[in-house]
């Protein structure tokens, strides 16, 4: 006899594995390759149990680890929307909720309830642990285009003025975070990775 519930979990973890198959824009610093959203989540979860004594306020680590984990399990369906591709920006919220109905909806209905409600959370940007795991979320690709000399920014196109108009909402988790990253970002303009204008 099946475990019905069990069945409906791992129908859920086989399908998040292809998270590791959902490639974005941002570089790896030593191959160069492109960064995977599993590798995106690892690195963000890994950032949380680093830095959260930099969050504005003390945070509940366990539950930012859990929104910055199943965050973009939504792109398993919806793809992944480069940072500066304000074209398709514009429906990313529609598909994404789509996503999140049939991926969180393979669970059993409290788990689905339970991470769903997790990734509304992380979406609406007002709880101070949605506020952290949203400017770890941000600065995380940030670095990844200092530490590849800017190389995707430069193709795309993008300047100073658009990475703090992208990215500057960090400070409402992290300010202190924010402020560094902000010194590396004058420096990436210094060395020509980033154009200032």
């Amino acid at each position: 006899m099946v475990n019905a519930r069990i069945h409906a979990q791992f129908t859920f973890l086989t399908e998040a594995l292809r998270l590791s198959e959902v490639l974005r824009q941002t570089l790896l610093p030593t191959s160069r390759r492109r960064e995977n959203d599993a590798e995106h989540s690892w690195h963000l979860c890994l950032m949380v149990i680093v830095l959260a004594e930099h969050s504005n306020v003390p945070v509940d680590a366990l539950r930012v680890l859990k929104m910055l984990i199943i965050h973009d399990l939504v792109e398993i369906d919806a793809g992944d929307t480069y940072a500066y591709d304000t074209a398709r920006m514009a429906n990313q919220h529609e598909r994404e909720a789509l996503a999140a109905d049939r991926i969180f909806g393979l669970l059993p209905a409290d788990q689905c309830a339970s991470l769903r409600a997790c990734w509304d959370e992380f979406e609406a940007r007002e709880t101070p642990e949605a506020k952290f795991a949203a400017a770890l979320d941000r600065l995380q690709p940030v670095l990844l285009n200092i530490l590849t000399d800017g190389v995707k920014w430069r193709e795309h196109g993008v300047t100073l003025p658009k990475v703090l108009a992208r990215n500057g909402h960090a400070a409402e988790g992290a300010t202190e975070v924010w402020d560094y990253v902000r010194g590396l970002l004058d420096e990436a303009v210094a060395k020509g990775s980033l154009p200032a204008a």
